[in-house]
């Protein structure tokens, strides 16, 4: 199934045509910070900043947890990606001490935008869009690059200087101490953090999901020692051409992710899917990134009330949906679940409030889950009650 969606998303990305900043070979400007390491050629990469044309503070350029509390539109969020132009330098994800590195460890560990000056070996061209990170304009490799004064953040340095800490530990500690989720993940990526002498650089889209995936199963540890809940909750929330719904069962962990993209590049209704049991998931999801994603904002949201429920998502995007990575997955989910609950008796009652939300019928949804699926069967309800 991930080929299927992989595909499908390709033809997407393909098929758009969004002009990005034009810029010569020389460039002069700031960095919001911003880093990007590449995974092709994995272990020998490429890395570098990225940099906008503008002088002085940029940070909402690289900020993802800003943009929907912001209002920001979709056409915002992609002007300031697009207005990122990456340098690139082929490096070894060992060799973390050159000078070249340092630097994309300082940019990383930044508290504030920093004034930039680039020289590539051609024009910039091109952009990039990913189902898991953000996008970006056009790119080339670097012949020069050099950063101003930077100033750390105290608890990303706390992190670095600290040779003993484990990489999951500090990407927790980070995250209790309200760092926003953009800032760990440069630092991961970078190998600002770790047990000294196994740092490296991480490819920026695993170093996305590693984060994600290590808050998961850190929250988790935590939400399966609170109370189940009551009864059946939706939280749900819309931005960015998507609507999200999350059905809260009051069962012990479990969780489905099903995502559905309407008819955004003719008449399309495709639906892709995975999950996992209370015995948790063995392997890399199918759907990809975004199931990390949710699952850590989910429960980020429980282990806050401090409560335990199973978590079925149903997400559908929409006509205009442009891939923008999957921070909008974990905010969109994030921002759901810090919604007011919607309390239902049965599980029955709940589907039938989501079923007047979606463009879908609930049915096509039932049909594709496995866990969903297997909730009704046990509770006796069958899918004509949904017609």
């Amino acid at each position: 199934m991930i080929k299927g969606k992989e595909a499908y998303l390709k033809k997407l990305t393909a098929s758009m045509y969004i002009p990005s900043q034009e810029v010569g070979k020389e460039l002069d400007g700031s960095t919001p910070p911003s880093v990007f390491i590449g995974s092709w050629n994995y272990p020998k990469v490429l890395a570098g900043p990225m940099i906008s044309p503008l002088h002085g503070d940029t940070m909402v350029m690289d900020h993802p947890e800003s943009w929907i509390p912001e209002n920001k539109t979709q056409e915002e969020i992609i002007r300031y990606r697009l207005n990122l132009i990456r340098g690139k330098r082929s490096v070894k994800v060992t060799d973390i001490e050159n000078r070249f590195i340092e630097k994309l460890r300082d940019i990383s560990l930044s508290s504030s935008s920093i004034e930039s000056e680039a020289q590539f070996i051609q024009a910039p061209k091109g952009m990039s869009f990913d189902d898991v990170h953000t996008p970006f304009g056009p790119s080339a490799p670097l012949e020069r690059f050099e950063i101003g004064n930077s100033r750390w953040d105290r608890d990303l340095e706390k992190v670095y200087f600290d040779g003993d800490l484990k990489a999951a530990d500090a990407v927790e500690d980070l995250h209790q101490r309200g760092l926003p989720f953009s800032s760990i993940q440069k630092a991961f990526s970078v190998g600002a953090m770790g047990i000294k002498k196994k740092r490296k650089l991480v490819p920026t889209r695993w170093s996305i999901t590693a984060c994600d995936s290590a808050l998961g199963n850190r929250l988790l540890q935590r939400v399966r020692d609170y109370d189940i809940i009551d009864c059946c909750q939706i939280r749900e929330f819309a931005s960015l051409n998507n609507y999200y719904a999350v059905l809260l069962l009051p069962t012990a962990w479990q969780y489905e992710w099903m995502e559905a993209f309407l008819r955004i590049m003719g008449n399309e209704e495709l639906i892709f899917s995975d999950f996992e049991t209370n015995g948790g998931k063995k392997g890399y999801s199918r759907v990809g990134g975004c199931y990390y994603s949710c699952k850590m904002a989910v429960l980020e949201g429980l282990e806050r009330e401090r409560r335990q429920a199973g978590a079925i998502i149903l997400r559908e995007a929409y006509a205009g949906y442009v891939p923008l990575g999957v921070f909008n997955v974990r905010e969109n989910v994030r921002n759901a679940m810090h919604q007011k609950p919607l309390e239902f008796e049965d599980m029955r009652a709940a589907l039938g409030y989501i079923s007047t939300r979606l463009e879908l019928p609930v049915k096509s949804f039932i049909r594709q889950s496995d866990l969903l699926r297997g909730e009704l069967k046990s509770r006796q309800t069958t899918l004509s009650s949904f017609s």
